[in-house]
């Protein structure tokens, strides 16, 4: 008999049942097509969550990413600085907006963009348009640096938040400390709408624009007519409706998974050669999903594939960009911190659905490894 899965991080609805009393409203208005009172709602209600003025829900994390650099001005040959150690959806609008992506490298204390090579790729590349940087598995940036280089280069800053909804930077929302913050309600994320994003910003006057490129750019007239480009990318009202219940339980989630995290470090934390993500005192991470390092015998793959045999989930930290091979023509600015976090991390199981019985045949199956 097959053992019960675990699954790395998959969709967890509310047990309160939140997110179908809103869906249910919209099959009973029949407000099924795209835009409505959930979308709407969905927007407000995010924006005020998160501390900021305004707020486009679209499709994808990606089409947010995609229309904050449209937002930005980033044309044809516009360079932007985008984090190495990513998730490829960041960096790929970059290539949309025929733009040419430089890709920089992580630190140790934060495993996201590093001041110092942010620095070094301004005074290699002066004329960049913009910087994308990320909060990855939902550890923040180390910010003030990043956005005081920003300032001094008067370049604008776009935040991926797409796996830190939740997360906090000195008692502040990451994701509303660059002009555009992105997020991800993708099934995997801390909160979920099966599908969709949300780009904010405080620029309202931007964020209406956005929206207007989401919609197609079509212009206000009887017949259809279009004087911009135009995407399909505004969310639906029913998958708002989703978005709307569960932003209810995000604080929920966020328990959840910083329990997983400790239970993690208390159990694991001693055996040698690990190292868990960096928890800074400047950092309230959302702990999406649990992560460490190794330096002994034992490697990530070892790990990978003892849980594998008992039917549980777990990744490798993502490959750098810089190491793709779609991105191997561009510049990257940096050591080699990206590559060794890549070579040697490991992510773990981090559904919030998960009971103590299942950590503790998770820690048992990894602690087997060491004797």
């Amino acid at each position: 008999m097959e053992s019960k899965k675990i699954y790395l991080s998959s969709p967890h609805m509310s047990d309160e049942g939140y997110e179908m009393e809103y869906v249910k409203e919209a099959f009973d208005t029949n407000w099924i097509a795209p835009l409505g009172p959930n979308v709407n709602g969905f927007e407000n209600e995010f924006a005020a969550k998160i501390g900021s003025k305004a707020a486009a829900a679209l499709s994808s994390g990606t089409g947010a990413i995609h229309l904050a650099l449209k937002a930005s001005g980033v044309g044809k040959g516009d360079i932007v600085f985008c984090q190495s150690l990513t998730f490829s959806a960041t960096a790929n609008p970059i290539i949309y907006q025929d733009a040419i992506p430089v890709f920089i490298d992580s630190n140790y204390e934060t495993w996201n963009m590093c001041p110092k090579a942010l620095e070094k790729a301004f005074e290699k590349y002066p004329e960049v348009k913009a910087v994308i940087v990320v909060h990855l598995y939902g550890l923040s940036a180390d910010m003030d640096e990043i956005v005081e280089l920003c300032k001094k280069h008067n370049v604008v800053l776009i935040e991926d938040a797409a796996e830190s909804l939740g997360t906090y930077y000195k008692g502040k929302h990451t994701g509303t400390f660059g002009k555009y913050g992105i997020f991800s309600f993708n099934g995997n994320k801390i909160i979920t709408t099966s599908g969709g994003g949300m780009l904010v910003s405080d620029d309202e006057e931007r964020i209406e624009k956005v929206r207007f490129w989401a919609t197609q750019s079509r212009d206000t007239a009887r017949h259809y007519q279009h004087s911009e480009l135009g995407f399909n990318y505004r969310m639906s009202n029913v998958v708002a409706g989703i978005g709307r219940g569960q932003l209810k339980v995000l604080e929920q989630r966020v328990a959840k998974k910083k329990y997983i995290f400790e239970f993690y470090k208390r159990e694991l934390g001693d055996l040698e050669g690990v190292e868990f993500m960096p928890v800074n005192e400047w950092n309230e991470p959302n702990y999406w999903l649990s992560c460490m390092i190794l330096s002994g015998k034992v490697k990530p793959i070892d790990i990978m594939e003892a849980l594998e045999k008992e039917n549980i989930e777990s990744r490798p930290v993502w490959k750098p960009m810089h190491m793709q091979p779609f991105f191997a023509e561009y510049d990257y600015v940096g050591s080699d911190v990206a590559e060794e976090l890549f070579k040697n991390g490991v992510c773990l199981p981090s559904d919030t659905k998960m009971m103590d019985e299942d950590l503790e045949r998770i820690c048992e199956i990894i602690k087997e490894l060491w004797k």
